[in-house]
C-alpha cells in the first residue's frame, strides 16, 4: 500500500507562492506517472497537473498553465507543485495520487 503525505499548504495573498510536496512510500518511484489534483469548497475533484516517468514530461490543466510547475526528484521520492500567482480560485485542498492512490491533502488558501 503507498503511502503518499502533502505538506506546504498554507494561506497566501493573491499574487503570492506557494510549493506544495508529495513524499511517496512506493518503489520504484521514477516508475510511475504522478498527479495532482485539486477540490475547491463545495466543488468535485479537479484534476491540476501531470508529470510522467522520466520527468520530462508534463501536463496541466488550462485554469493553471503558465502558473503552476509540476516537477519530480525521484532520487527523493518526491513530487513537487510550484504554485505562482495564485488567485482566490486556486482556494483548495490539494491531492497528489500515484498508482491509484491518492494522499490525505493538503489546505491551500488564497485571500487577502
Amino acid at each position: 500500500q503507498v503511502q503518499l503525505v502533502e505538506s506546504g499548504g498554507g494561506l497566501v495573498q493573491p499574487g503570492g507562492s506557494l510549493r506544495l510536496s508529495c513524499a511517496a512510500s512506493k518503489l520504484p518511484f521514477s516508475a510511475y506517472a504522478m498527479n495532482w489534483v485539486r477540490q475547491a469548497p463545495g466543488k468535485g475533484l479537479e484534476w491540476v497537473a501531470t508529470i510522467y516517468s522520466g520527468g520530462s514530461v508534463t501536463s496541466y490543466a488550462d485554469s493553471v498553465k503558465g502558473r503552476f510547475t509540476i516537477s519530480r526528484d525521484d532520487a527523493k521520492n518526491t513530487l513537487y507543485l510550484q504554485m505562482n500567482s495564485l488567485k482566490p480560485e486556486d482556494t483548495a485542498v490539494y491531492y497528489c495520487e500515484m498508482g491509484g492512490s491518492r494522499g490525505q491533502g493538503t489546505q491551500v488558501t488564497v485571500s487577502s
